[in-house]
């Protein structure tokens, strides 16, 4: 008897609107840009679909504290989806190397064992202008990028669990 040929399965998120709520948790530091990150991020949201009842925000003091609170939300298991934004901007001091990696390395922690979707839009520029670039100027919006690929991660989610 001949080998059954089977084909491989493939699955991939899409940006139709998803169900289930999101949490966008954004720092307040360097707030000049990660307000339009987050108007990006709300905005790219509402246009797929998600209604504003179903978007909630948190804000944290610092870049720094995004990873505690990402934890927290995503323990409460409400949430479809947790979008995280902020902005890390080099200075004359190791302190942004430091900042940067330890919020990089804790909100990938979060999202590698999470059971929602959660995606990373902390700017991590040398300079501002790289940051407001990033924030809607030349570079499209990072925020609003970020809950795109969060709509994504959680319609791949969906079709995960029905696999």
């Amino acid at each position: 008897m001949g080998k059954v040929k089977t084909m491989p399965r493939y699955f991939e998120g899409n940006v139709v609107s998803p169900k289930g709520r999101f949490a966008v948790c954004v720092s307040r530091f360097n707030g000049f840009i990660t307000e339009r990150l987050l108007e990006g991020a709300v905005d790219t949201l509402k246009r797929h679909g998600v209604d504003d009842g179903a978007i909630d925000v948190f804000r944290v003091p610092g870049t720094f504290e995004l990873p505690g609170l990402v934890r927290r939300v995503v323990a409460q298991g409400q949430y479809a989806g947790v979008v995280t934004l902020g902005c890390v901007i080099r200075g004359g001091t190791p302190h942004f190397d430091y900042v940067a990696a330890e919020v990089s390395k804790g909100i990938a922690q979060i999202a590698s064992s999470a059971a929602c979707a959660v995606t990373f839009g902390v700017l991590t520029c040398d300079t501002v202008d790289q940051a407001v670039d990033r924030a809607g100027v030349k570079a499209g919006n990072k925020g609003g990028e970020a809950a795109l690929a969060c709509i994504e991660m959680v319609n791949l989610h969906t079709k995960m669990g029905n696999a």
